[in-house]
């Protein structure tokens, strides 16, 4: 995968003046807006939404607005100028106020409902009118479309104030969160993971919100105390944020007739997610049920890819309900997230999460996520046989490629041409027993390295290891051994598996005990440890400076084991 832009081309979009022309609503334009909605925008207090496939709605500013950062890779990529990030109209337009904008740009933006089901299971009583009317995009607003160099982008505010999804809430969200988001869809995309991406990232000077969070030092494993927050919106960017509880609520209202449209708008939601996200591979002249048996198939390859992914980087999704899981494929909603540390199979940061969104159960939540997205297809194609039977088939396939993707993906982490099922079964128990930490052991593995010496600086050493060092070393020696030979036995040299397994392997992981500072500073005002955590996460692959080796490539320290807010959150605010 290569993200890396000409670097002679020069930016051709300076103002946002430059970038208006560009401006495209395709969602806005061909899909039906709630019709109980209100033009200008102002619709901002929770409400029930019975039809439609999007509620008009203005942003809500923060007052007093700051720039913290932009995403220079995404900029360079859409041909911006790095100073457009601190011009007054682009402040002003994504920091929330829309009031400005220059023409065919448009100053209300919209939100989108979608249905939630959790590991499979579909739920209405968690909005506030136990209908399943009321869920939605709470705090995020999208404000534009637009093409640029050929490429569909949405761009969506998160915390852009309350819409009718909001369940009674304020619509903002904080400092802390944004940040976190923000660096996380950086690195994500420089790991080659498919993901939403970072555009900017704007704090109020002044406003301030209350949430639950941790004293500190805590290890209570809910927030024990309020606390004052500053406000801040992170503008995210995808093709679309089309999700897979959109499709489900409309496939809802459609099987209970809910209204008479439902079949009709699921089916032109159902198309405008092909035209969206699958126009590269789905023929626009083919029938709709080939469009659907398609769809179904590229989303489950695009989905398995994902979640390989997902574990290949270390990365737990806390919360991957269907709401969760962006349609198109890739990454989305960063909330309870974290990157896996000391290797635990059930590793899962969110408490309210369970074991079934665990770091290694994530193609099982995938599966049930496909399941729901199957299940809403399924009435478009009822009065055409071959085609239920194809999507049918595809659905029952899955567990079969996510099998396939996930020993594809630890073969290259372990440099090897074929999946060794008994050699990695060995290893696992290794880094749980000793335990290890993730990156490091991998990163280290990548080194080939003659004896287990380098890989001890991943170790923990847990209860198994103090009882018995001698014992585990002779154990991950024998390990070695073993997989020594099976590297020798390849074609390539070992300088060539080596390097392709640093391709895979990153050194530097977004660990959470390094991103805390970085947004308790930028509370008081000081953003250079954001930068600077920017910077080194959007290289996880490159061997930087010492200094930032001995910094960034380190095992969590012990004091933040079992620490709110650090290892374990109940919510993302």
């Amino acid at each position: 995968m290569n993200h890396q832009q000409p670097q002679n081309t020069l930016p051709t979009i300076a103002t946002l003046d430059d970038l208006a022309p560009l401006a495209n609503y395709s969602f806005t334009d061909t899909l039906n807006a709630d019709p109980d909605a209100k033009a200008d925008g102002a619709d901002h207090a929770p409400r029930q939404v019975f039809s439609g496939h999007y509620v008009p709605v203005k942003p809500t500013p923060i007052e007093d607005p700051e720039y913290i950062a932009h995403s220079k890779s995404l900029f360079r990529e859409l041909g911006f100028a790095d100073s457009l990030a601190r011009s007054e109209d682009f402040v002003r337009m994504f920091s929330g106020d829309t009031s400005q904008v220059p023409q065919p740009m448009r100053g209300v933006g919209w939100a989108c409902g979608y249905a939630l089901s959790i590991f499979g299971t579909e739920y209405t009583q968690q909005c506030p009118f136990q209908t399943g009317n009321g869920y939605g995009d709470g705090r995020a607003v999208s404000v534009l479309e637009a093409v640029i160099k050929g490429q569909r982008w949405e761009m969506q505010l998160k915390g852009g104030g309350r819409t009718p999804y909001c369940r009674g809430a304020d619509g903002r969200a904080v400092l802390r969160s944004s940040v976190r988001e923000f660096l996380a869809q950086e690195h994500m995309h420089a790991l080659g993971v498919p993901t939403s991406r970072s555009l900017s990232l704007y704090v109020s000077k002044t406003e301030q919100v209350r949430r639950p969070w941790y004293s500190e030092g805590s290890h209570s494993m809910d927030p024990d105390t309020m606390v004052s927050e500053p406000v801040a919106i992170s503008t995210r960017v995808a093709p679309s944020f089309l999700r897979v509880g959109q499709l489900e609520l409309f496939a809802r209202r459609a099987r209970k007739q809910e209204h008479p449209n439902a079949m009709a708008e699921l089916e032109m939601m159902v198309l405008h997610l092909i035209d969206r996200e699958y126009a590269d591979v789905i023929d626009n002249t083919l029938s709709t049920a080939e469009k659907v048996v398609m769809l179904a198939r590229e989303f489950r390859n695009r989905l398995t890819s994902l979640v390989a992914n997902w574990i290949r980087v270390g990365y737990c999704q806390g919360n991957f309900n269907s709401d969760n899981c962006a349609a198109g494929g890739f990454t989305l909603d960063y909330g309870p997230f974290g990157f896996c540390e000391r290797f635990d199979p059930q590793y899962q940061p969110w408490t309210g999460g369970g074991q079934h969104f665990s770091f290694l159960n994530q193609p099982v939540a995938a599966e049930r996520n496909f399941h729901m997205f199957w299940t809403a297809l399924r009435p478009l194609l009822a009065s055409d046989e071959v085609a239920l039977k194809q999507l049918d088939e595809i659905r029952s396939g899955f567990a079969q490629v996510m099998q396939a993707k996930l020993e594809a993906m630890w073969a290259a982490k372990l440099g090897l041409e074929h999946f060794n099922k008994e050699l990695l079964n060995e290893l696992g128990g290794l880094m749980v027993q000793t335990p290890v930490d993730y990156t490091i052991l991998f990163r280290e593995l990548s080194n080939l390295p003659d004896d287990i010496a380098p890989l001890q600086k991943g170790f923990y050493q847990g209860p198994a290891y103090q009882a018995d060092p001698e014992g585990m070393d002779q154990r991950w020696s024998a390990w070695l051994t073993k997989w020594h030979a099976l590297i020798d036995s390849q074609s390539g040299s070992r300088d060539e598996i080596s390097q392709q397994m640093k391709r895979v392997n990153p050194k530097y992981s977004l660990r959470e005990w390094l991103v805390v500072p970085a947004y308790q500073q930028a509370a008081e005002g000081n953003y250079e440890l954001v930068r600077e955590l920017q910077e080194v996460m959007t290289q996880p692959y490159a061997e930087q400076s010492q200094a930032v080796e001995d910094k960034y490539y380190r095992r969590k320290p012990s004091e933040f084991r079992e620490l709110g807010g650090v290892s374990h959150y109940s919510c993302s605010s």
